[in-house]
């Protein structure tokens, strides 16, 4: 049945609603038209007006019995909707954690930036501020701040022509300042906080520290970023004492035996300078061959600061510190528990000392077995007097004074001995070699003057006693050094040492 409007095109959606509850409320008698319902109502809706008027919209069809509702979710929905929830949830956890990992690396970044740079603001142009190992320690105000272009000319642009060396942390090169010094560069190696350190120690030791036996640093050289780390040293032109021992200088030209015992006793004095007239004391910590360079006229100065530390108050307390040094020269306290003492670097220069007079490295792996290492294979034949003679250095071609030898073998005994208390301090060493060395004298000029008649003589035994815990020759096979009580005494060593500035 189809209802059409009296009047207009279509009927609103109101008049629908109107008509679709008038026919359901409509009641038909059944017995004269049978059993009906109604079953649907269509409603076509006004055509638009750019429209033909037979084109008609698309018919709304109506419930005639009920209001419409919406229909029920599907379970597909349900699904869909349910795993879009779990996916953003995952998506928003990956992201947390993701931004969460950024965040700590970034923190982590900060903190290590910021020691870096706490590390590297310590040297600024012209000053240097002081650091944990050095804390105490004046800021050096008479060493030069060089400017980077004039150590790049001193030496032609650090050209090959020009190196010395090359330690662990850099090169050394040779070259000459605008004023005319003749200087040696260490250049040190970028990329390390080692190095770094190593830069701020020697120069704030060498700042503060002025000794004849002590290398000098003209000046030094740091970049702002601290990318370029130069120290400028007086130039020590004779080579090392290594060198002079072990390389092709010593092959050629042996060093004789007073020019041996020069070099000792001048290294003696440098390090009994750091050790006793210092404040505060200074341990060495790399006391080598290597770092005792000599002059033309094999006067010995002690060099590389780079390790050194501040001693603890009192003989007797050791510093408790990572092992560093060079294989062979480390002592066996140190090595074992990185316990480190003042006499850690007497043991040092007993090995040193051991190396003048036999002529052989601390370690040489070409030696047969059992000799391999020094201290190890010259510490039995020290404590037998009869086998001294086995230790001398075959390029002496026995142009030595036998006497001295003995006495210098038993100062060498003393100093690598294996307990730290049974060692002498430097102060005594440089005592016991200015005894050899003035009975040297007094057997040179006896020699010259045998018209005089020989004085009266009788051999006394000399101990140094150190910090009250050992005598210096108290252990070992030897009760001292023979001495000339008439014209050599405790009091002219010591004036002279008051005399000679050490």
């Amino acid at each position: 049945m189809d209802i059409t409007p009296y009047k207009g095109v279509s009927f609103s959606s109101d008049e629908v609603t109107r008509i679709n509850s008038s026919l359901n409320s409509v009641r038909l008698n059944p017995a004269l038209v049978g059993g009906y319902r109604l079953l649907n109502m269509t409603w076509f809706r006004a055509p638009v007006s750019s429209q033909a008027p037979s084109a008609m919209s698309p018919p709304m069809t109506v419930n005639p019995s009920r209001p419409s509702t919406p229909a029920p979710p599907s379970s597909a929905h349900k699904g869909y909707h349910s795993n879009m929830i779990l996916i953003t949830g995952i998506v928003a956890g990956i992201l947390i954690v993701v931004v969460m990992s950024m965040l700590i690396l970034y923190a982590c970044a900060y903190k290590r930036g910021k020691k870096k740079r706490l590390a590297k603001e310590t040297v600024k142009t012209g000053r240097v501020d002081s650091v944990q190992t050095v804390a105490s320690f004046a800021h050096p105000t008479s060493t030069r701040h060089l400017a980077y272009e004039e150590l790049k000319e001193a030496t032609a642009n650090f050209a090959p022509s020009s190196v010395l060396g090359e330690g662990g942390f850099g090169r050394v090169f040779k070259g000459v300042l605008s004023d005319g010094t003749a200087v040696a560069i260490k250049r040190l190696s970028t990329g390390g906080q080692q190095g770094d350190k190593e830069f701020l120690v020697e120069v704030e030791m060498l700042s503060r520290l002025h000794h004849r036996n002590l290398v000098k640093l003209v000046g030094y050289y740091s970049s702002v970023d601290s990318s370029q780390n130069l120290l400028c040293y007086e130039l020590v032109p004779n080579g090392s004492l290594e060198a002079w021992l072990h390389g092709p200088l010593g092959a050629n030209c042996p060093l004789e035996w007073d020019i041996r015992m020069k070099i000792a006793l001048d290294a003696a004095r440098g390090l009994a300078y750091l050790h006793e007239d210092s404040q505060p004391c200074v341990i060495h910590r790399d006391f080598k061959a290597s770092n005792i360079l000599l002059e033309n006229n094999f006067h010995a100065k002690v060099a590389d600061f780079g390790l050194a530390k501040q001693a603890p108050e009192g003989r007797a307390n050791y510093l408790s510190t990572r092992v560093m040094g060079t294989f062979g020269y480390v002592a066996p306290e140190y090595a074992m528990t990185g316990h480190l003492l003042v006499k850690s670097d007497v043991y040092s220069y007993g090995v040193v000392l051991l190396e003048l007079l036999t002529g052989r490295k601390p370690v040489d792996m070409s030696q047969p077995s059992g000799q391999e290492n020094l201290v190890t294979w010259a510490r039995p034949i020290l404590r037998d007097k009869d086998r001294l003679e086995e230790l001398v250095d075959p390029r002496l071609e026995g142009k030595y004074p036998k006497e001295d030898f003995v006495r210098v073998c038993t100062i060498a005994a003393a100093c690598v001995a294996p307990e730290a208390n049974q060692r002498p301090t430097m102060g005594e060493v440089v005592q016991s070699l200015k005894m050899v060395q003035r009975l040297t004298e007094y057997h040179h000029d006896s020699a010259a003057n045998t018209a005089n008649p020989r004085p009266n003589i009788r051999q006394s035994s000399t101990a140094f006693e150190s910090d009250g815990t050992s005598s210096m020759f108290s252990s070992g096979p030897y009760s001292g050094l023979s001495a000339f009580e008439m014209d050599i005494s405790h009091t002219e060593v010591f004036s002279e040492d008051l005399h000679e500035g050490r």
